[in-house]
């Protein structure tokens, strides 16, 4: 703990984030002022949503007596701009990472695959006779007599009714359930760029608010 301090004082939020995850993955005791220090990293490292949300659970453990109230209330009203910038924004989700189109159907939502009813097969049993082609009937002497099934003339199969026998459907796609994106690690900064921006590791060590006070 005194090392991720000593980091936040240095600046050196990465450092202070390393820190603040062995903490965690110790599954130590968390420190009642941890919360705090972790909220002012991940601000600093520009993960809002995740900095807002470790700031609400220090002020519902700590509430007005906690060591660092005043400074947790002025992070809160600095939050409440790049929190507000991320709801407006639609290129990103509502965490505030971006958006990347869709890899599968490249941001067109839809795209032709196997038929999700029939599993491409074309073809699919018959409800009816449960794919025998046979049904039975019992007449007024209690005799069970058998017939050929009038749905699929004796055939048991059906042509598939999603995809007419096509083996393929256009519906929306499963990668990104037809939004045109994906989700990626990447925290958005509101602009669009023509090109591909690189991720930094500050992106790439996202860690829920929840799991850290499952022992608490």
């Amino acid at each position: 703990m005194e090392a991720a301090k000593s980091a936040i004082a240095d600046s050196e939020y990465e450092q202070a984030n390393y820190y603040f995850r062995q903490i965690i993955e110790s599954n130590a005791a968390i420190p009642s002022e941890m919360p705090y220090y972790f909220a002012e990293t991940l601000y600093e490292l520009g993960q809002y949503d995740n900095s807002a949300n470790f700031l609400q659970k220090y002020l519902q453990i700590n509430g007005h007596t906690a060591e660092n109230y005043k400074q947790a209330k002025e992070l809160e009203s600095q939050l409440e701009e790049p929190l507000q910038a991320i709801a407006s924004c639609e290129l990103c989700d509502y965490k505030g990472y971006r958006y990347e189109v869709c890899p599968t159907c490249h941001g067109s939502k839809q795209i032709e695959q196997e038929c999700h009813y029939c599993k491409g097969h074309g073809i699919v049993g018959c409800s009816r006779c449960k794919g025998t082609g046979i049904v039975t009937k019992k007449n007024v002497f209690d005799i069970t007599e058998y017939y050929q099934c009038s749905r699929c003339e004796g055939h048991g199969k059906l042509t598939c009714p999603v995809c007419e026998g096509s083996l393929s459907e256009i519906s929306p796609c499963r990668t990104c359930s037809g939004f045109g994106k994906i989700k990626s690690d990447q925290i958005c900064d509101h602009q669009e760029h023509q090109a591909h921006e690189s991720k930094t590791e500050s992106e790439e060590k996202v860690i829920g608010t929840e799991s850290i006070f499952n022992n608490q």
